[in-house]
């Protein structure tokens, strides 16, 4: 059986990260993810400081330009520098930034003590929130979110995507207005540590990963405290009820999963 891109995602053209689904096969973007980043990214050449919490909160331009968080004015919601209205990202105190492959488009948030490795492309909009952990080979599309306490690590979350309360996303890709519920973990390895492999209508998939996690179709949503199993993968429009475990293998688009199920 063929996975068409269509039972997961209807809007990839409005993303960056478009020509990684240039296959078609729904799993191979994440076998691309970091070179891909990496080329995209340029090293940021501002002077702020690496590996250490920053010491004051600093409001950065798409330029590279520094401009000191107590030196701006807001209103409603939009902020002003000596008068003129003033687009960037703003990185609050106490946030870590590890390395320079960090690119931030307009609109992006900071909170206090997110952590953040590179290659990492934030889109405008994207809130990555207090405490976050992002290990590197991450895209965001616009308006994203990466909780509090929420890991991510070469994962791809489409425009209105959301991790935002205590979630793990490892080798993973969201769907356009995908919603995690609070807990929310996909897991992305093995006990046996294999190759992830599934079954879909009696024929033997295999994907070549020995991590991947789960790719949620747009507009799907978990409840609070679900765990999809290594090699799950969900079709646009579906539903996963709180405390359920799924996976691995393939559940179809408007898919309710209420119990937890096992596919071999």
């Amino acid at each position: 059986m063929e996975l068409s891109l269509d039972l997961f995602f209807e809007k990839l053209n409005h993303e960056k990260v478009a020509e990684l689904f240039a296959d078609k096969v729904i799993w191979e973007p994440l076998k691309k993810l970091k070179e891909f980043l990496n080329d995209l990214i340029p090293e940021l050449s501002i002077k702020i400081p690496f590996k250490n919490p920053l010491p004051e909160s600093v409001f950065l331009t798409p330029e590279g330009e520094i401009v000191p968080f107590k030196e701006l004015e807001e209103f409603e919601g939009e902020f002003f520098y000596k008068g003129e209205k003033i687009e960037g990202t703003l990185i609050y105190a106490g946030a870590i930034l590890m390395d320079k492959k960090l690119y931030f488009e307009k609109q992006v948030i900071i909170e206090p003590f997110a952590l953040l490795k590179g290659p990492c492309y934030l889109s405008k909009g994207t809130e990555v929130r207090h405490s976050a952990y992002l290990r590197g080979s991450i895209y965001t599309g616009e308006g994203a979110v990466i909780g509090h306490t929420t890991e991510v690590k070469n994962s791809i979350f489409l425009t209105q995507a959301k991790a935002a309360h205590f979630a793990y996303v490892g080798d993973s890709i969201l769907g356009r207005e995908v919603n995690l519920g609070a807990g929310t973990k996909l897991a992305n390895l093995k006990f046996t540590q294999r190759k992830i492999t599934f079954k879909i209508n009696g024929q033997n998939i295999f994907t070549g990963l020995k991590k991947m996690g789960a790719i949620l179709g747009d507009k799907t949503q978990t409840g609070c405290n679900s765990v999809l199993q290594p090699g799950t993968l969900i079709g646009k429009n579906s539903y996963i009820y709180p405390c359920c475990s799924a996976g691995p293998g393939y559940f179809p688009p408007r898919s309710k999963i209420k119990k937890s199920t096992f596919l071999k």
